[in-house]
């Protein structure tokens, strides 16, 4: 199979302090990826890494067969799904104009062109929100909200995602919709999907296989492996560890 994504060796120091080293992974073509981890891991800027928007330390990737500073060859061909968006109240937008924003690019002037309108369309009839384009947007439910992002990041009709935390503050039914209609857009549209998310049974369920990284890469396989590997307890352990040294520290100072 051709890897989409190859990663190694991966550093990346941020303000003097290392944030990411040692990580090591390929996603295939039509793979269903997830990065999980505990909070502070890394994660965000593994991908914020894969984009080109902060500098190597060391380690080499290739996403869709170039270097992060070569990104702009490929940009058209990967949807990105940024963490915890959100938008004016005060400046009301519908449903098709949060859509289009995903056609805006400096190569166009930051305005969408052509046939923008059938790819808006388009994307939301794939998310089955077809009927929702002149609804406010801020009006939606979270869910529905979810979904609204994740047409905003087909709308280019990419063969890539980049899903950060896609399923952040949904309850247990919405995401697992959510999750149902990923497998289903994988399938019909020929995705390959890297997704970070801290649900690590709900993610489990759909990925082919799981990184765990918690700064480091701990283990990276199928999720049934992942799952029962002593890499996931330990990189979870760390976060642990540090929680209950920050406690005895502050009851010291009482």
């Amino acid at each position: 199979m051709e890897a989409v994504i190859s990663v190694d060796n991966l550093a990346v120091i941020l303000d003097g302090k290392a944030v990411l080293k040692k990580i090591s992974f390929t996603v295939n073509t039509g793979e269903i990826a997830g990065i999980i981890g505990p909070n502070g891991a890394g994660k965000t800027t593994l991908f914020r890494a894969l984009l080109g928007l902060v500098p190597l330390h060391a380690g080499t990737i290739k996403i869709l067969g170039v270097p992060p500073h070569r990104i702009k060859e490929v940009r058209r061909r990967i949807g990105y799904m940024p963490q915890n968006q959100s938008f004016e109240r005060r400046f009301p937008l519908s449903v098709a104009d949060v859509v289009a924003m995903g056609l805006l690019s400096p190569e166009s002037l930051l305005r969408p062109t052509g046939d923008c309108r059938e790819r808006v369309a388009a994307a939301l009839k794939s998310v089955g929100m077809e009927k929702y384009g002149v609804r406010p947007f801020q009006e939606l439910s979270g869910g529905e909200q979810q979904r609204i992002l994740l047409a905003r990041s087909l709308v280019r009709n990419p063969t890539l995602l980049l899903l950060d935390e896609p399923t952040s503050g949904l309850d247990f039914p919405a995401q697992q919709q959510f999750y149902e209609m990923l497998l289903r857009l994988r399938r019909e549209r020929d995705l390959t999907v890297l997704l970070i998310s801290h649900d690590l049974l709900s993610v489990a369920s759909v990925a082919d296989t799981l990184i765990c990284i918690n700064r480091t890469m701990h283990v990276h396989g199928h999720p049934g492996e992942v799952m029962q590997s002593p890499g996931l307890k330990e990189a979870y352990r760390c976060q642990f560890d540090l929680l209950r040294q920050t406690g005895r520290a502050e009851e010291s100072e009482r």
